[in-house]
């Protein structure tokens, strides 16, 4: 795993703050952390803009929201 830079780290927290206050109260734990494992995840394939970001944080926020079918 590569080592992110400090403002890499900060959009990722901006991203994930913005994203998760779709859900109530910000989200649960496993909501905030299946999100920001989708962070990491483009940051670490070198999506490391703000605005990159919030597209992943966004994307996964809406497959978390996605009804689940039986």
């Amino acid at each position: 795993m590569a080592k992110l830079d400090d403002r890499t780290i900060a959009n990722m927290e901006v991203a994930l703050e913005k994203a998760c206050r779709r859900f109530p109260n910000g989200g649960d734990h496993e909501s905030r952390k299946y999100v920001a494992r989708k962070l990491m995840q483009s940051a670490e394939e070198g999506n490391t803009t703000l605005g990159g970001l919030d597209v992943v944080a966004h994307r996964a926020v809406q497959e978390l929201s996605k009804p689940k079918s039986a």
